[in-house]
């Protein structure tokens, strides 16, 4: 995944930052003021606005995302301290039950249900993980083998806990943390009835993204009817020069009714998204090359691309891709699996959240 920056680095930026200047936004010059003087002419607050604006609007986007992301992971630690209670006072209660310790019941429950990894299942990982292990097999082998049998165990506990859960009735109130992100208005396809709404920021040049626009294509073949998916821009222009005005072109590329037809060309050739690349894709896909090319020549969309931007930093966006599932925050090129879990549990809720 593509990051502006570390979630550690940039709290340690921002505090610092509002810790030297606590009045910086109160103490930002008027237009009308002078900040100095050279040569006996003023220099003026609109004149420094203009200067600093670009890197002033990078400090903005940056104090969102810190302020969103404060939010998500302060929510997610009590979740994380809910689930720890709440297990421990399941085990203590089925222990009690057979009159057993719980150690002992953990052992009968998990430990004697899982077997070690096969021969087979660990080179079955290997293969599948060849490209970012990036070693021998020989020597990443024993390693393979202990982190399957955690993940065995780790399963195995956890359909224990959902078991005695529902022996248990156990009722939960703190619900996943959820960001409102806006979806209409914007690219989408799946039906407006679906119970659940995918948001994805995303970024035409960045590789990550790619992986995961084949992955979505996936989750809306197997849930064509649950699910919508809606699209949002998140150009990381430092690292990736063409994906502002990529993203620009999409949007010319929709007025036309072919957003999604350019979103795939666009993804299947990444190197090649300077502004005659575009059109040139524009012109394959048979739009109107006279009207796309004076969008695109226009900077028509460069603000809307912008304000998805600021959008997605409100929301906590500091990297693509990001997901939004029902406003359910998962960041960067996740697979297909941990996705549709998510949606599963969200298909399973009694309520329809969008």
């Amino acid at each position: 995944m593509r990051r502006l920056m570390s979630f550690a680095g940039l709290a340690a930026f921002i505090a610092a930052l509002f810790a030297s200047l606590p009045n910086a936004q109160e103490k930002a010059p008027a237009g009308s003021q002078t900040v100095a003087i050279v040569n006996g002419k003023p220099i003026t607050g609109e004149e420094l606005n203009k200067v600093a604006g670009p890197e002033l609007e990078k400090l903005e986007l940056e104090k969102l995302q810190f302020e969103a992301n404060y939010a998500r992971n302060r929510q997610q630690a009590l979740e994380r301290g809910l689930a720890r209670l709440i297990e421990g006072r399941l085990l203590a209660a089925e222990a009690a039950k057979r009159g057993i310790s719980e150690k002992e019941l953990l052992a009968r429950e998990v430990d004697a249900k899982v077997r070690p990894p096969s021969p087979e299942e660990v080179n079955s990982f290997y293969e599948s993980n060849k490209a970012r292990i990036n070693q021998p097999k020989e020597q990443v082998g024993a390693q393979i083998q202990q982190y399957l049998q955690q993940q065995a165990t780790a399963n195995a506990r956890s359909g224990f806990i959902q078991r005695l859960k529902k022996d248990y009735e156990v009722a939960s109130f703190l619900g996943p943390v959820r960001n409102k992100v806006e979806s209409e208005g914007h690219p989408s396809r799946g039906p407006a009835s679906a119970r659940v709404t995918i948001v994805e920021f995303s970024d035409f040049q960045c590789p990550y993204c790619r992986t995961m626009a084949a992955t979505l294509k996936e989750v809306e073949k197997n849930h064509p009817k649950d699910v919508r998916l809606v699209f949002r821009q998140f150009p990381l222009t430092g690292l990736h020069p063409n994906a502002q005005k990529a993203g620009e072109a999409s949007l010319c590329g929709q007025e036309q009714g072919r957003f999604w037809e350019l979103h795939d060309a666009m993804f299947e050739d990444q190197a090649s998204l300077n502004e005659s690349d575009l059109k040139a894709k524009a012109a394959k896909l048979k739009l109107d090359p006279a009207a796309f090319n004076a969008c695109l020549d226009s900077g028509k969309y460069a603000n809307k691309v912008r304000q998805d931007m600021r959008d997605g930093a409100v929301a906590g966006v500091s990297g693509t891709p990001a997901l939004f599932i029902n406003g359910r925050f998962l960041s960067g090129a996740q697979p297909y699996r941990e996705i549709a879990k998510i949606i599963e549990e969200e298909l399973n809720q009694r309520r329809d959240v969008r």
